[in-house]
C-alpha cells in the first residue's frame, strides 16, 4: 500500500487555532481506512501550555509577569506537563493513526524520539533518551519536549525542537515538572541557527524514514482535504 503523509507548513500560527485543526483532523481520519498520516511543522507565539498530568504551581510567573512578557497560559489535553512554545521553536503535531503502528502508544514516543535525534544527528549533536522520561536530551540540557493525547486510536499534540528560542522563557515554569531541568537549543550547540528550511525538509525525510510513508504532499496552509470538507471521509 502507498503511504501518503501530508505536512503542513504553516508558519506562526496561534496556539488554539492549531489544536482545533489538529481535532478537526483527527475527526476525518476516524473510520476511515486509507493509510494517510499529517504532520503540521509551526511556530507559536510565546504560551506556556499545562498537559494533563501538570500542576499551576509549576508555572512560576504570575499573570502580571506572563502578561509582561507576552506570554500566554493555557490547560490543554496533551500529556505530560507544563511546557512553553514560542518564536524560535519547531513544534511538530503528528495525527498518526496507530492503527499502523501496532496502537503501542510508547513504541509511537519511542519513535518520535528517534526522528528528533536522527535530525539533531546530522547536525553533529549528541542528543539521547534518558530512561523513564519522555523526550531528548543532550548533554547540556533538554532539547526536545514530547506530549501526545489519543482519540479513536489516532495520536495528536507532539513535539517541541528548541531551535533558537529564547530560553530565558523556561525560567517562568518549572519545565516538564522538573525543578531546575537544564535547557538548550540548537543555537546554543552550534552558534548559530541552522536553516529554517532545511532543517523542516530533515525533520520530514526522517519522519517519512521511521514511519514508512512512500509519498509527501505539502501544503503551506492549514486547510483541511477537500474530501473531508465535503463529507468525503467516514467517520
Amino acid at each position: 500500500m502507498s503511504r501518503t503523509l501530508t505536512v503542513y507548513l504553516p508558519g506562526r500560527v496561534a496556539y488554539d487555532e492549531a489544536l482545533a485543526f489538529q481535532r478537526a483532523l483527527v475527526e476525518d481520519l476516524h473510520g476511515t481506512r486509507e493509510d494517510r498520516a499529517a504532520l503540521i511543522l509551526l511556530e507559536h507565539p510565546a504560551i506556556i501550555t499545562i498537559g494533563r498530568s501538570g500542576t499551576a504551581r509549576n508555572v512560576l510567573a504570575d499573570e502580571a509577569r506572563l502578561a509582561r512578557e507576552g506570554v500566554a497560559l493555557r490547560e490543554t489535553n496533551r500529556g505530560g506537563d507544563v511546557t512553553y512554545h514560542g518564536p524560535g521553536q519547531i513544534v511538530g503535531y503528528p495525527i498518526m493513526p496507530l492503527v499502523f503502528h501496532g496502537k503501542d502508544v510508547h513504541r509511537y514516543l519511542r519513535s518520535l524520539e528517534g526522528v528528533l535525534i536522527a535530525t539533531l544527528g546530522d547536525y553533529g549533536i549528541e542528543a539521547h533518551r534518558r530512561s523513564g522520561y519522555t523526550g531528548v536530551w543532550t548533554p547540556q540540557g533538554k532539547i526536545v519536549s514530547i506530549g501526545v493525547a489519543i482519540s479513536h486510536w489516532i495520536a495528536y499534540h507532539g513535539f517541541a525542537l528548541n531551535v533558537a528560542p529564547n530560553l530565558d522563557h523556561f525560567k517562568l515554569i518549572h519545565p516538564c515538572g522538573f525543578v531546575g531541568l537544564p535547557v538548550t537549543s540548537m543555537e546554543n550547540l552550534l552558534g548559530g541557527e541552522p536553516d529554517r528550511d532545511e532543517l523542516l525538509d530533515r525533520i520530514v525525510a526522517h519522519f517519512r524514514s521511521e514511519f514508512g510513508f512512500s509519498r509527501a504532499e505539502v501544503v503551506r496552509e492549514l486547510v483541511r482535504p477537500a474530501a473531508a470538507r465535503s463529507g468525503g471521509a467516514s467517520s
